[in-house]
């Protein structure tokens, strides 16, 4: 049986997710904390199997209390979960030490997937995997995805790269594909794991 602490600061997050995850076959007890500071004292009393911490757009509580809670237990399990478009908060959390991410409107699946994959000690998969795991990104993919990581919009990104911003997304849409990913946030997290950026 699986034990669950949920941190987020926002009590609607923590309830809507808790109902979520009580519906999970498996799962034994969840519990709640708002802040990291929360998260590090129940951590060190009573350790759990898989911790989720919530991320928001500029907001660097969720990225922070994630640092600090692998730095003080490197063992811990941590899965952060986030808007699908808010790559930089993923990246960040996904460096400082969080096994993988989850989207908000994460399938039941996928929670069962990511449950299993990061107590096994694996990185969380995007739900779809490559068909080649050897696939190789052209330079241009990979200077797409390193705008991605680094929160960029594809507008900053053609400017950069001096491209249209239809062909940044073109690029984007072709590395997506060759990942086997559905948006930003899984590919840079894919990315993360892989080595393509860091």
């Amino acid at each position: 049986m699986t034990t669950v602490l949920i941190c987020d600061d926002r009590r609607s997050v923590r309830e809507g997710l808790t109902r979520v995850m009580s519906a999970v076959s498996g799962v034994s007890r969840i519990d709640c904390v708002a802040h990291g500071d929360e998260l590090l004292a129940r951590y060190s009393r009573q350790p759990v199997d898989v911790v989720l911490v919530g991320t928001q757009r500029a907001v660097p509580t969720g990225v922070e209390a994630t640092r600090r809670l692998v730095s003080a237990n490197p063992q811990a399990n941590v899965i952060v979960f986030g808007a699908p478009d808010d790559a930089g908060s993923i990246a960040a959390a996904i460096a400082g030490g969080a096994r993988g991410y989850l989207r908000w409107d994460a399938s039941r699946p996928e929670l069962v997937a990511a449950l299993a994959h990061t107590l096994a000690s694996t990185s969380v998969p995007a739900p779809r995997q490559p068909s080649d795991p050897g696939v190789q990104l052209t330079e241009r993919e990979l200077q797409v995805l390193r705008g991605m990581s680094q929160g960029k919009s594809n507008g900053q990104i053609g400017r950069e790269l001096y491209l249209s911003e239809d062909t940044v997304k073109t690029h984007a849409r072709r590395l997506f594909r060759k990942l086997g990913v559905r948006d930003r946030a899984q590919a840079v997290a894919h990315g993360f794991r892989r080595g393509l950026v860091s």
